[in-house]
């Protein structure tokens, strides 16, 4: 399994409605509102890297108001 980490910074106003969105794609097992640089910061768990591209550059990035991702792969649980 592999085991990312997506940060991220929506649109003003758009981050309760966001996490929701986010946290509803396939292979997003957790995501939470946070304070700091960005909004929403998502916990990808999937069988590949591919997936991982798939979720973030795809599926997340196309979410209606998202301004910007930053997806971090771990390296060991």
């Amino acid at each position: 399994m592999v085991v990312a980490y997506v940060m991220v910074k929506a649109h003003t106003g758009e981050a309760d409605r966001l996490r929701n969105d986010v946290e509803a794609v396939d292979g997003v097992t957790a995501a939470h509102i946070v304070a700091g640089d960005v909004d929403v910061i998502a916990k990808v768990d999937v069988p590949s890297p591919g997936d991982v591209k798939d979720i973030a550059a795809d599926r997340v990035q196309g979410l209606d108001g998202v301004e910007d991702t930053h997806t971090y792969v771990a390296m060991a649980a």
